[in-house]
Formats: C-alpha cells, structure tokens, sequence
C-alpha cells in the first residue's frame, strides 16, 4: 500500500485546494464533488482520485469559460483636452 491515503478529510481537501473547510463542504453539500459519509457521527471523506478528477473537470470548465468570455483590454482613455493658448 502507498503512503498516500486513499481517502482525505474535508480540512485535507480544503488545504490541497487552498480554500477554507466551510467552502469544501458546501462543494460536497451541493453534489459538485463527491464524498462518502461515514461512521456514526457521519464525517465525510473524500477518495483522492475523485479529488484529482474534480480538479481536472475544474480546468476544463475554467478552459471552456474563458473561450467562450474573452478577455478584452479596456481602450485606453482619451487624452483631456487642453485649452488653446493662443
């Protein structure tokens, strides 16, 4: 058996991602990564290789977000007017 664990706590999932417990669990919450609930006080666990796909499918939607919204550069703003010096 490998010395990572084949199954990770939402403070593991949290750090990995660099974002807090709170938000891992409501990603978990709303079905938009799956865990598993375990034990008698129902503490969720999340399979690593379901952690590492979600983070490949996150690219992939982050890829098909920025075609389909490209990044326009603002035009750069008129010079103000001088009055005349004559």
């Amino acid at each position: 058996m490998s010395g990572t664990p084949r199954f990770l706590t939402l403070a593991d999932v949290a750090e990995v991602l660099n974002t807090s417990s709170a938000q891992v669990y409501a990603l978990v919450r709303r079905g938009e990564l799956p865990a598993i609930k375990i034990g008698g006080r129902g503490q969720w666990r999340v399979e690593a290789s379901v952690l590492e796909k979600f983070i490949d499918d996150m690219y992939s939607q982050t890829k098909a977000f920025v075609a389909d919204h490209p990044f326009v550069e603002a035009e750069p703003a008129a010079p103000a007017a001088t009055p005349d010096a004559s």
